[in-house]
């Protein structure tokens, strides 16, 4: 009987390691500006396998967690990409970041001010 429950607890312990270890904490460097922004990079991430995001305004980094057997790091960039916002992977489309709010449209490495931009 002793050793019946000291299988059961050794089974629990290595299958516990084994869920823990698919789940995975990064940071990402996205581009942004105001609090909307985070509103909408933060949704963006609202999806089967991502159990948190979070990003800061003043750093420009996304801490995300997520189960890497459901959604890989890359899934979470481009995620982030399609609602606008440029990351170290994908940049965004043209249609989505025109898309964004003029106060969310951020300054494009390598890329012409937009029109919008540049009235004031």
């Amino acid at each position: 009987m002793k050793s019946l429950r000291f299988l059961s607890v050794a089974l629990l312990v290595f299958l516990g390691g084994a869920v823990s270890a698919q789940s995975k904490t990064d940071s990402i460097k996205v581009s942004g500006n105001c609090g909307m922004c985070k509103k909408t990079i933060e949704k963006a991430l609202k999806v089967p396998g991502v159990s948190s995001a979070n990003w800061n305004k003043d750093s420009k980094m996304l801490a995300v967690s997520y189960d890497a057997s459901k959604v890989s790091l890359d899934d979470v960039q481009q995620k982030v990409a399609n609602a606008g916002y440029d990351t170290p992977k994908f940049k965004a489309s043209e249609a989505a970041y025109s898309a964004l709010p003029s106060c969310c449209q951020y300054d494009r490495a390598g890329s012409k001010p937009s029109k919008k931009a540049n009235k004031h």
